[in-house]
């Protein structure tokens, strides 16, 4: 049930105190996506810490989405590493409890490998695992350019997406004029979605589709419709949860920005710390401002 388009939040992994997965706060999330309407869902991600999980944890979340959410829902699992060995590792973990597809990000520590060592990476998921690959380029010192993205499409036939992030709505634009028309682009530029969907994005998983998703869904729609005075209202309302949320610490915020709103998603993990009372005004008055709350 592999699918790219139209909005997938990636979702926030709750955790209880011990920071262990809350599987029941998880369900009850899932259920709230569903039902707001949301087209897939993504799991272990950044927003969803994925990079402080073993393979047994990715597997689990993975297992428990995919069994609240049943068998038709496209459901993708992020894969954060720094070597194909354990990168194989999560993605069999994720293949083995349902996942339809991966979200691979490039290695993120301190080296930077060369394009042959990218495609390699890539390359070795790709057949270890079996399963399709969304490109998730979010890695700074490590970003797949345009050139070497066309490159891994044409030589990794399991690269079936790219999601593009790192705040740059020129790099998502030379991206989509590259490869938009042989495979699916989804934007991650949280407070330039409207632009995104206009220059051929074709759907976003980015962070603030989590917090709100009935926001984001309305202004996917309105974007199809070429709606663009209701698109900059949503646009407008969307972009203040974003500037109070979109910090170092974002999954902490995400994560008060829900339990502002009734959704339980527990605490961050360490080093992540609960948030501050001055972060918290900021989250509060910027759902307000969305009309949220």
């Amino acid at each position: 049930m592999f699918r790219l388009e139209g909005i997938m939040p990636p979702m926030l992994t709750p955790f209880d105190e011990r920071e262990e997965i809350d599987e029941e706060a998880l369900r009850s999330e899932v259920r709230y996506l569903l039902e707001v309407g949301v087209h897939g869902l993504v799991v272990c991600g950044s927003t969803g810490e994925g990079y402080s999980m073993t393979p047994a944890e990715v597997g689990r979340v993975t297992e428990i989405v995919r069994d609240e959410a049943g068998k038709d829902v496209p459901l993708i699992t992020g894969v954060i590493a720094n070597s194909a060995n354990v990168a194989i590792a999560l993605g069999l973990a994720a293949k083995a409890s349902g996942a339809d597809g991966l979200m691979v990000t490039p290695v993120h520590y301190v080296f930077k490998p060369t394009d042959e060592g990218n495609i390699d990476y890539y390359r070795r998921i790709a057949d270890a695992v079996g399963l399709p690959i969304v490109i998730y380029n979010v890695i700074p010192w490590n970003t797949i350019s345009v050139e070497l993205a066309v490159r891994l499409v044409d030589e990794v036939e399991a690269i079936r997406g790219v999601k593009q992030s790192g705040g740059d709505i020129h790099g998502l634009a030379d991206m989509i004029k590259a490869l938009g028309h042989r495979i699916p682009i989804m934007s991650a530029l949280d407070d330039v979605l409207l632009a995104s969907f206009i220059l051929g994005a074709r759907g976003a998983i980015a962070a603030i589709c989590t917090i709100a998703p009935e926001l984001c869904l309305d202004l996917w729609e309105a974007a199809k419709d070429g709606d663009l005075k209701r698109g900059v209202e949503l646009h407008e309302r969307l972009l203040p949860i974003w500037r109070a949320v979109g910090k170092g610490d974002m999954p902490a915020r995400a994560k008060e920005a829900l339990r502002m709103l009734g959704r339980k998603a527990g605490r961050a993990r360490s080093p992540l710390i609960p948030i501050g009372e001055e972060a918290r005004r900021e989250i509060e008055a910027a759902l307000k401002e969305a009309g949220l709350l």
